[in-house]
């Protein structure tokens, strides 16, 4: 492990090195065409960013950064959720990101913080794509009255999301009791909450997350059942484990059919990494064949950066993730 450890950073290294060659001999150009300016008024050279745009041109999604890849950072309390947006800009050259409220929790109707929020990621030229919203309540439970309080629990994130510019919020369809029980109740709480969404022109997606919503077959289902364009899903590569047992997953779903079940819905994709090999190809996710599915179904927004290993460190498994999408990305754009 230690070997193919050192070996993929000095694949990095090797990534890292070329990019600064190239970028020796680059002017960056802005959206009117010209180069800027240092603070000496003299020429910038092209960032990262600009040189994956260089080596891989005419990707056929873009890439945002799911702030679940640096849980670690923000559960040590090394990060604070207000600087987020110019991290994701400054460190990792991505200019969207992908929220997860529980680094916000008690913020969620706080409109002075939420426009500091807004305005950093404003500042720092980032999109605000969506909030991945957890600890809410379950939207497919089969208790009446927990799952309409777990519907007005969301309320309060639809409202931020659309405040912040967002476009969806990423919800759960959990519930106990039979498939056929959980698919209907997710059908009512799905519904209900995505018709108040909908007054607020934000979506209500479900990501395959465990449980019933890791068969890609019943989440499709329910969300057709749903029936509102504002309804939908966000597929994630690695999170196919329906029955989870200790320290294994005891029932595994197809990812690469789950995926393809769920994309005709999808308003956001989750590039899930853990390991990689070597060569900075992804050990459990064959990223080519995954984004051919993604391709496929004609999606062509963002797909989020969700690193969730632990052999490299969060900012390494970050950019080897961005790597690797602009790589795969480029063999079918």
């Amino acid at each position: 492990m230690k070997k193919n450890r050192r070996a993929f950073i000095k694949n990095i290294g090797q990534y890292s090195a070329g990019v600064a060659l190239f970028s020796q001999g680059a002017l960056l150009l802005n959206s009117c065409g010209k180069t800027t300016q240092g603070e000496e008024g003299g020429e910038e050279v092209a960032s990262e960013e600009t040189v994956v745009k260089e080596v891989a041109p005419g990707l056929f999604f873009e890439i945002s950064l799911a702030q679940w890849s640096l849980h670690k950072t923000f559960f040590a309390g090394e990060l604070d959720n207000l600087d987020f947006a110019a991290k994701a800009k400054n460190d990792f050259g991505i200019s969207a990101v992908e929220y997860v409220n529980q680094f916000f929790k008690d913020k969620g109707e706080d409109k002075t913080y939420l426009g500091e929020m807004k305005k950093r990621a404003e500042d720092n030229g980032v999109e605000s794509v969506l909030i991945m919203v957890d600890g809410e309540g379950n939207l497919g439970s089969t208790v009446d009255a927990d799952r309409v309080k777990a519907v007005e629990n969301h309320y309060k994130w639809v409202e931020a999301a659309k405040f912040l510019g967002c476009h969806s919020i990423r919800v759960n369809a959990a519930g106990q009791g039979t498939a056929e029980e959980v698919g209907a109740a997710a059908v009512d709480g799905l519904g209900k909450l995505s018709t108040f969404a909908k007054d607020h022109g934000i979506g209500v997606i479900v990501e395959n997350h465990g449980g019933y919503s890791s068969n890609g077959e019943w989440l499709s289902g329910v969300i057709n059942k749903v029936g509102l364009d504002n309804c939908g899903t966000l597929p994630d590569f690695g999170n196919f484990c329906i029955e989870r047992g200790e320290n294994r997953c005891k029932e595994d779903y197809d990812r690469y059919k789950g995926v393809k079940e769920l994309m005709p819905f999808a308003k956001g994709v989750s590039a899930k990494s853990h390991d990689f090999d070597e060569n900075g190809n992804e050990k459990n996710t064959d990223f080519v064949k995954m984004l051919q599915i993604v391709k496929d179904a004609g999606y062509k927004g963002y797909i989020g950066v969700e690193y969730e290993g632990s052999t490299l460190s969060e900012a390494e498994g970050i950019m080897a993730t961005k790597k690797l999408l602009a790589k795969a990305g480029t063999q079918l754009s």
